[in-house]
């Protein structure tokens, strides 16, 4: 069984207490996968001090010369992308196909950050003297602690780790703990490219304890978090108190629209793929549908067609559409949301229980007559559960649609470029999709969401620069 240690300094290094957890198969939870690091405290301080120390250099080197380790990491995550795909796909339960483009996804993250290091930054403004020289540069905030979700443990964590680095920044690292092997393997990529020691930092363990030894390290210059509103709520509070930069990705409850002059074979395909891969467990999966009323019929039992072909097993099996949820955990949530459905008066159509097989299964579920005021159309599920709605108007549609918390991503299946423009002006989203589903976005793309999905930043694309560096202004005269 491996052993999956914290990498701080250069070196692998075993935690302080020598103390571990184990992850486990969730398909086959009887199958013990690898031993993790518990850190502790002085485990974090180890790593926060080591990123504040290399960071004198890092910040140094030419922005063509860090992009050029980038290039190299993302070669070699290409390289491994099958054997990392594996180990993912067995230790959260996402499909090998799926886990596969994950990685992928993240060496074409690598590569494209790779070539910021070449782009320019700041900008030129004309001085009110006319003499002097009155320019913007960005500048590297220091020392960072990434914290990442067992959801996308490749994907999050590199479009977190690779704009930190091309921009200056040292990293530390805290993935989440039952994707800490894939966590593992990201990172002995990262080390064979090069990275000087102290640059990138790993270290295992638990939220309450890494998280908040992280948030408590005055050398720690920013945090950027993706998880739970719970959490991201207590990450604010911490850093808004101590004056850390923090950025927040958190929660989605994401809405579509069907038209009744959408193709409807088109918006099935795309509403099931959007709510049903990877298990449902995707910040921006689709998780109720607003029906116009005359299409209701016909759409219903185009779902229920494609739901009923679903097989729902281990993701290594070529035939798996999607595996199980992550952890006993998550399984246990999942069905609680389900039964409070039931007993909320929603209509079970689909689904919604368990599997008769081993493992953290939950069958794809597709509610009915779903209200308003029901935590169906209110909570975030993060499972394999679709809650229809029926709708009169465009209009009543995107107010049901905006009424909730969150603001990740929203979509709408339509002929019509006057409603989906409509659609467009009106939708509280940070990610607004036409005929196309609401799960994902191209890495080249700001990714965030409004109202409680988010601090009100956005990662990938460009837009990651204004949280991993300041602006700084010079006026220079000589």
């Amino acid at each position: 069984m491996k052993s999956c240690l914290n990498y701080i300094e250069g070196q692998w290094r075993l935690p302080e207490t020598d103390e571990w957890s184990v992850n486990v198969n969730p398909a086959y939870p009887e199958e013990k996968l690898g031993r993790i690091a518990r850190s502790t405290q002085t485990d974090v301080n180890r790593a926060v001090e080591a990123a504040d120390a290399a960071f004198a250099s890092w910040k140094e080197w030419p922005g063509a010369k860090r992009g050029r380790l980038l290039a190299a990491a993302g070669r070699l995550l290409e390289e491994r992308a099958d054997a990392i795909a594996e180990t993912m796909t067995r230790e959260m339960g996402k499909t090998l196909p799926e886990a596969r483009g994950e990685v992928l996804r993240g060496a074409a993250i690598l590569h494209y950050y790779a070539g910021e290091g070449e782009r320019a930054s700041g900008e030129h403004i004309p001085a009110g003297d006319g003499k002097s020289l009155l320019y913007t540069r960005r500048i590297p905030l220091g020392a960072v602690g990434l914290i990442t979700p067992w959801n996308f443990p490749v994907a999050i964590p590199v479009w977190k780790l690779a704009p930190a680095l091309i921009y200056g920044n040292t990293v530390v690292l805290k993935p989440a703990g039952n994707t800490s092997l894939t966590g593992c393997a990201l990172v002995e990529a990262l080390v064979e490219a090069g990275f000087p020691p102290g640059v990138i930092n790993l270290v295992h363990g638990s939220g309450q304890v890494v998280g908040d030894a992280m948030l408590a390290h005055p050398r720690l210059a920013g945090i950027s978090f993706t998880g739970s509103n719970t959490v991201g709520k207590l990450i604010a509070g911490t850093a808004s108190g101590r004056g850390l930069k923090y950025q927040l990705e958190m929660g989605g409850k994401n809405s579509v629209i069907i038209m009744e002059d959408a193709d409807l074979d088109q918006a099935a395909d795309l509403v099931v793929s959007g709510s049903m891969k990877s298990t449902g467990q995707k910040c921006t999966a689709t998780s109720k549908v607003i029906v116009m009323k005359d299409a209701v019929e016909p759409f219903t039992r185009k779902l229920l067609a494609r739901l009923s072909a679903i097989k729902a097993g281990d993701g290594m099996q070529p035939d798996t559409y999607f595996g199980p949820v992550a952890s006993h955990s998550a399984q246990q949530s999942v069905l609680s949301h389900i039964r409070r459905g039931i007993e909320e008066g929603a209509r079970l159509l689909f689904g919604g229980g368990v599997p008769e097989r081993g493992g953290y299964f939950v069958e794809p579920t597709l509610f009915a007559g779903v209200t308003p005021s029901m935590a169906l159309a209110r909570e975030e599920i993060f499972g394999p559960v679709l809650a229809l709605m029926e709708a009169d108007t465009l209009e009543l549609a995107i107010r049901m649609a905006n009424d909730t918390d969150y603001g990740l991503s929203a979509a709408i299946f339509t002929k019509s470029l006057e409603s989906a423009m409509t659609f467009i002006n009106h939708i509280e989203a940070g990610m607004v999709k036409v005929n196309a589903e609401t799960a994902g976005v191209e890495y080249q793309a700001p990714f965030g969401g409004l109202k409680q999905s988010s601090s009100n930043s956005r990662e990938q694309g460009r837009a990651a620069m204004e949280f991993f560096t300041h602006t700084q202004t010079v006026s220079l005269s000589i």
